[in-house]
């Protein structure tokens, strides 16, 4: 959640140079890991990396980022596919919440009744 905010924070930062490149968006990429110490499946950060996609282009000659013909280049955010992501990222926490709340749960249930 904090590279989706840090690329919606961003979406309008063009370079500080003329014809330079603006915020390149970040995606983050994820590994499952083995806690051997409980078993269970832990998922982990293993990078962040610039998002490859092709800047855009916007016709402002006036601008100091504008390169010779007068074009700026604008990051490669989308604040439709970064909200999304947030909102999906904000359900699966919520969710593992869920989750865990009811394995607490069941666990004390099943404790009250060896009682």
């Amino acid at each position: 959640m904090r590279v989706i905010a840090e690329n919606l924070a961003n979406q309008d930062s063009v370079s500080t140079q003329a014809g330079g490149n603006p915020y390149q968006r970040r995606v983050t990429a994820f590994r499952a890991e083995m806690d051997r110490a409980s078993g269970a499946m832990n998922v982990k950060v293993e990078r962040v990396a610039a998002d490859r996609s092709a800047f855009q282009r916007v016709y402002q000659p006036g601008s100091p980022a504008a390169d010779a013909k007068g074009y700026v280049l604008t990051p490669n955010v989308n604040s439709l596919v970064e909200t999304a992501d947030m909102k999906a990222a904000q359900r699966s926490y919520e969710a593992n919440l869920n989750a865990i709340e009811a394995a607490k749960s069941l666990t004390m249930r099943t404790i009250d009744l060896l009682k």
